[in-house]
């Protein structure tokens, strides 16, 4: 008498291990040291401006903290003196090259570049740059929308060359602060109320369910304290 075989049943799929989830990627995003015009002129784009002897040890501090950190995959700078000069130390501590990226650039000032701080202050506009900066333009220069997109994609495009680590960009006030209110959430026309101070640390970690901010204008606290809660 034949025998029917009893198909077998089906196998569970396996479980996906936590080490299937795209690991945490974390940025710290460093603003210049202190410059000779620092708090007086928006510098912009212009060259030849370099660090103070102040921002000279601005820079050997924050270069001390991160210099603590277990890993640190790379050292990224806007192209401007003042942030490769920042980046410089950094680099020396961790034993890497900085490398220069246009995506970090200080947003494009325009006509107002060079100008006194004071002057501006002056100027209908400044309002405008203050309380709604996404609807102003910078005379024959950029749109604070346009340097927030920038500077979030060099970001994105930094970070996905090195997933699970931990890179160090040299920027300026304006991008971090413009990245630290796109990583929370924040509509642009808020963003001046995020304070970036000169060589301070603000620590952005990408996992899976998005970007974690962990820290804003750090100068004192120790970094390997940072992680997700």
């Amino acid at each position: 008498m034949a025998t029917t075989k009893r198909p077998s049943p089906p196998r569970p799929a396996p479980k996906k291990s936590a080490s299937a989830h795209p690991p945490f990627t974390t940025v710290l995003l460093v603003r210049h040291g202190q410059t000779p015009t620092t708090g007086k002129v928006l510098p912009g784009r212009a060259k030849g401006l370099h660090l103070a002897d102040e921002g000279r040890r601005q820079a050997d501090i924050a270069a001390a903290r991160i210099a603590e950190l277990k890993r640190v995959d790379a050292v990224y700078s806007s192209p401007l003196e003042r942030a490769k000069e920042t980046a410089a130390p950094i680099s020396a501590a961790r034993g890497l090259r900085t490398q220069v990226d246009r995506g970090l650039l200080e947003c494009d000032f325009g006509d107002w570049t060079g100008a006194e701080l004071k002057k501006l202050m002056k100027l209908p506009e400044w309002q405008t740059v203050q309380r709604a900066p996404s609807m102003f333009r910078f005379p024959n220069g950029e749109s604070f929308t346009e340097m927030q997109t920038r500077m979030v994609s060099a970001l994105d495009r930094l970070r996905a060359a090195h997933p699970g680590g931990t890179i160090v960009c040299v920027s300026h006030a304006d991008t971090i602060k413009a990245a630290v209110a796109h990583a929370l959430g924040t509509h642009i026309d808020l963003f001046q109320r995020i304070v970036i101070s000169p060589a301070s640390v603000t620590a952005i970690t990408w996992g899976p369910g998005g970007p974690a901010v962990l820290a804003v204008n750090s100068t004192g606290r120790p970094l390997t304290d940072l992680q997700p809660s």
